[in-house]
């Protein structure tokens, strides 16, 4: 399993993945996805979205490193 979704990988169906990439690249310059994820925000369900965490890293402090994770402010207890 790989990490991320290289550019090169992008199936042919949607042609050559430099062209699809300088065109992602475009529209980040042109907001344009900016306002799509608005539009699509304005009559979102909440209990429909769904914010996936698979290729987010965590910072050294977040996982409970130096200190480890006897110190926590939700008051939830300790799991050794």
């Amino acid at each position: 399993m790989k990490t991320g979704a290289p550019w090169r990988d992008l199936h042919p169906e949607f042609g050559p993945w430099n062209t699809v990439h300088k065109r992602f690249l475009e529209w980040a310059r042109l907001e344009v996805w900016d306002e799509i994820l608005r539009m699509l925000s304005i009559n979102a369900d909440p209990e429909v979205i769904i914010i996936d965490a698979t290729s987010i890293k965590l910072h050294q402090h977040g996982t409970g490193a130096k200190g480890g994770t006897s110190i926590r402010r939700s008051g939830a207890p300790k799991v050794d």
